[in-house]
């Protein structure tokens, strides 16, 4: 049942409690408003850290925070760098575990496109490969393509011991 239609009773309760469900722990990982930005950064290959502060007009102290809790979390990880004339600094890239939020990435503009832009936006993601443009879809355990309003929680069965 999708959420536009109203059931009798309208009393319900997520199936799982906040602290085993895997949406609220990816939240909970991510962090915040922010964090999501930095990764959005680390995404578009921005990795120097007044490029970041630049772009997102983010505080430093703030920047600083969350760049520290994405690193000690797995998501970014900080390598040296040094350019003619400066000191060494740190740039901060995607890990594997960072670079598995990418459908997460695709799947959050495809929303804003179709919800608050209405339109595309000014950037395509594409397959390196072949050049054509990639999105995200539900696809069901034989690979076929699914709509959203098809969709729908329900509990894993436990296996028996």
């Amino acid at each position: 049942m999708s959420n536009s239609e109203l059931p009798r009773t309208l009393r319900h309760r997520a199936p799982v409690p906040v602290d085993v469900c895997a949406f609220a722990l990816a939240a909970e990982e991510i962090g915040d408003r922010w964090s999501l930005l930095i990764l959005r950064e680390a995404f578009y290959g921005v990795m120097r850290y007044d490029d970041m502060r630049a772009d997102l007009g983010i505080p430093r102290s703030i920047l600083s925070d969350r760049l520290a809790k994405l690193v000690e979390r797995g998501c970014l990880e900080k390598r040296a760098y040094q350019e003619a004339g400066d000191r060494q600094r740190q740039a901060y890239t995607l890990t594997q575990k960072g670079r598995g939020l990418t459908t997460a990435f695709i799947a959050l503009t495809q929303w804003s496109e179709g919800f608050i832009l209405g339109a595309p936006g000014p950037v395509a993601i594409v397959d390196v490969t072949t050049g054509k443009a990639v999105q995200a879809a539900l696809i069901d355990e034989d690979a076929q393509v699914i709509a959203a309003e098809s969709a729908q929680p329900v509990l894993r069965v436990a296996a028996s011991d």
